[in-house]
């Protein structure tokens, strides 16, 4: 089995184990991180190992290849196939007339307000520690911006990409995402990232950046009963 087919499992378990709570069985990301989680295997044990780490009215996702497992006592929220892609050749970066720039923990609120209003994916207060996080500011506003998600030994996720409904259709998307790729190439890693499979605009976009679907996915939005 390749690392990138649990991903979540192997980046809580690797890079970002000081950011997720759990035991050898299951894991998930801190609350105010992320909404991710993951069991070791497909198994009991572990199934209600990740049961006993969620409160009550609480959601997670799950994602892996193959059928994501449904712990006991959670009720499905959302469910449907993905992808996963990988940039296998380098990534060049797309020139533009706005600086790029670094978001840091003062931008933390109007980062969460973005991701809020455009829906990239789960974000919340504190994800943007995940990794690093760029983007575009415009009049003092946060235009669009993209970032890191999981981290697991020689992979790095591109995430977080998103685009103020004001300033769509300029290129701000592209140009970010080629950004954040390169600099984990620069790195010495692999970047991938996760698409619904009815996503086709973005998995078009990242087509044309030279990303090339790896492997399916199924990804599981869960409420704990």
């Amino acid at each position: 089995m390749h690392v990138l087919d649990r991903p979540v499992w192997n980046s809580l378990t690797t890079r970002q184990q000081d950011i997720s709570i759990g035991d050898a069985l299951a894991r998930r990301y801190r609350p105010d991180i992320n909404l991710f989680a993951a069991p070791r295997d497909d198994g009991a044990p572990a199934l209600e190992a990740l049961s006993a780490l969620i409160q009550p009215d609480e959601t997670i996702f799950l994602l892996q290849a193959g059928p994501a497992p449904i712990p006991p006592g959670f009720e499905t929220v959302k469910a449907g196939p993905g992808v996963q892609m990988v940039a296998g050749a380098p990534i060049e970066l797309v020139p533009g007339p706005d600086a790029i720039q670094p978001l840091t923990e003062a931008d933390a609120p109007d980062m969460l307000a973005l991701a809020t209003l455009t829906e990239p994916g789960p974000f919340l207060a504190r994800t943007h520690l995940m990794g690093e996080f760029w983007g575009v500011v415009r009049g003092g506003r946060l235009a669009a911006m993209a970032g890191e998600r999981m981290r697991l030994p020689g992979f790095c996720e591109l995430s977080g990409v998103c685009t103020h409904p004001d300033f769509e259709g300029q290129g701000l998307a592209r140009r970010l995402s080629a950004h954040v790729a390169h600099r984990i190439q620069a790195r010495g890693e692999t970047p991938f990232l996760h698409a619904w499979t009815s996503n086709t605009r973005a998995i078009g976009l990242y087509e044309r950046l030279g990303f090339e679907v790896r492997s399916a996915v199924n990804a599981v939005v869960l409420r704990r009963c």
